[in-house]
C-alpha cells in the first residue's frame, strides 16, 4: 500500500447536473486531483447536462451511440487520449457492458500496474434472453476489476453472487445532496387546519405517474383528502392540469422551482411522494424531516427508504400506492416520528460526504 495520495480518473457515459456536486466533493478528498471523463447523452434521454465541476477537472468524451432503445451501446472515441493526458493512478469506471471502450481502458491501466474500480447498480438475476446476454458480458468484465462500488446493499449482494470477493465490494449509497446544515423543521403534532399536504417534486413525465398519485388522493374519504402540491415542469404538465378538475381539484401546480425557493414548500409539507421512476428529490425531502413514499425502481432507494421513515410501493401498482397514502395520513404523530428518522438518515448516513468517504476507502484498499 502506497502512502502518497493518488490521482483519480472517473469515467462516466454522461455527466448529469445532479452528479456534479459529488465529483466536486470527491475532488476535495483526493488532493492530487480528480478528472471526470464524460460525454453527451442521446437526445431522447432528456438528461440535464448543463453543469460542470468547479473543483474536479472535466474532460469531454466523444460519445458515439450505436443502435437504439434497449440495444444501444456507447463508444467513447477519445478515452485512451484522456488516460494519456490525465495519467490517473486509479481509474473508476462504469460497470456497464454498454460502454464498450471501458475494456480498453482497463487494459491500459493494468498494463501500467494501476488499479481499476467498477461502479454500478449491481447485476440483477437474468430473466429475458436480452438480460442474459447483458449479464454474460458483465460477468466476464467484473473479473478485471480490482474492486467494485455498488449504489446499494442489494447491488453489492448481486455482485457477490457473481463470485466477486465481498472483501473488495463497497457500498456507496447514491447521494445527490450534502449533509444538511439547517435544522430539521419542527412541525405540529396535528396537520395544520386539519388537512395534510403531500408534496411531489420532479419532472412531469408519464413515467413519474403523478396521475396515479392524484387518483390515490381522490380515493380517500373527503375529510381525509390532502392538499397535493406538484412542483415541476415537463411534457405532461398540460395533461395533468387538465386532469385536475376531473380527478382531484385539490391539486396545485407550482411549475419549476429550484434551490432555496424549494425550502418553504419542503418545510410546509407533511409527506413527500414519488409514485413513479426516478427520485432525485427524495434525499432533499428527507433533509427537511419528511417521511417519504417511493416506488421501487433499481434498488438504489432501498438504503434511503426504510419502514422507519417511509414506504416502498410496487411500481405501477395503484392500489399499493393508495394504501400507503392512506396509512401515512392516518397517524400524524407517527408521521412526525418518521420524518425525524428521515432527517437522521441523511444527516448521519447518506449524503455526498459519506459517499465520497466510501470511494476513499475503496481506493485505499487497492492503492
Amino acid at each position: 500500500m502506497r502512502t502518497e495520495a493518488p490521482r483519480l480518473g472517473v469515467q462516466q457515459r454522461v455527466l448529469p447536473a445532479y452528479r456534479v456536486p459529488f465529483f466536486d466533493t470527491l475532488a476535495q478528498v483526493f488532493p492530487q486531483g480528480v478528472s471526470v471523463f464524460a460525454g453527451q447523452p442521446r437526445p431522447e434521454e432528456m438528461i440535464d447536462t448543463g453543469k460542470y465541476p468547479e473543483v474536479a477537472e472535466y474532460y469531454p468524451a466523444d460519445n458515439r451511440h450505436i443502435l437504439r432503445g434497449r440495444w444501444y451501446v456507447c463508444v467513447q472515441q477519445n478515452m485512451l487520449e484522456w488516460l494519456e493526458t490525465w495519467q490517473p493512478d486509479v481509474l473508476v469506471t462504469a460497470a456497464n457492458p454498454r460502454e464498450i471502450r471501458n475494456r480498453a481502458a482497463m487494459r491500459w491501466m493494468h498494463a501500467r500496474q494501476r488499479p481499476v474500480i467498477g461502479w454500478g447498480l449491481g447485476a440483477p438475476t437474468a430473466g429475458s434472453w436480452q438480460q442474459k446476454m447483458r449479464d454474460f458480458a458483465l460477468n466476464d468484465r467484473r473479473l478485471d476489476f480490482d474492486a467494485l462500488i455498488a449504489y446499494s446493499q442489494q447491488g453489492a449482494e448481486e455482485y457477490a453472487r457473481l463470485g466477486f470477493s465481498d472483501k473488495r465490494i463497497f457500498v456507496a449509497p447514491n447521494a445527490v445532496a450534502p449533509r444538511p446544515v439547517h435544522a430539521a423543521p419542527q412541525r405540529p403534532a396535528a396537520f395544520v387546519d386539519g388537512r395534510a399536504v403531500i408534496l411531489f417534486v420532479g419532472r412531469l413525465q408519464a413515467r413519474k405517474r403523478v396521475d396515479a398519485l392524484m387518483r390515490a388522493c381522490a380515493a380517500l374519504p373527503e375529510d381525509e383528502q390532502p392538499d397535493l402540491w406538484i412542483v415541476g415542469d415537463g411534457p405532461e404538465r398540460a395533461a395533468l392540469e387538465a386532469l385536475t378538475g376531473e380527478v382531484y381539484p385539490r391539486s396545485r401546480f407550482y411549475g419549476a422551482v429550484h434551490g432555496p425557493d424549494l425550502a418553504p414548500l419542503f418545510s410546509r409539507a407533511d409527506l413527500f411522494v414519488l409514485p413513479g421512476t426516478g427520485g432525485l428529490a427524495v434525499q432533499e425531502a428527507m433533509s427537511y424531516a419528511l417521511p417519504v413514499i417511493v416506488a421501487e425502481a433499481d434498488g438504489t432507494q432501498s438504503n434511503l427508504v426504510r419502514p422507519e421513515n417511509g414506504w416502498m410501493v410496487s411500481a405501477g401498482d395503484d392500489e399499493t400506492l393508495r394504501i400507503a397514502v392512506k396509512n401515512a395520513l392516518s397517524d400524524p404523530v407517527r408521521l412526525r416520528e418518521m420524518g425525524r428518522e428521515s432527517f437522521r438518515i441523511v444527516s448521519e448516513e447518506i449524503n455526498l460526504e459519506a459517499m465520497a468517504a466510501v470511494f476513499a476507502r475503496a481506493v485505499a484498499a487497492i492503492w
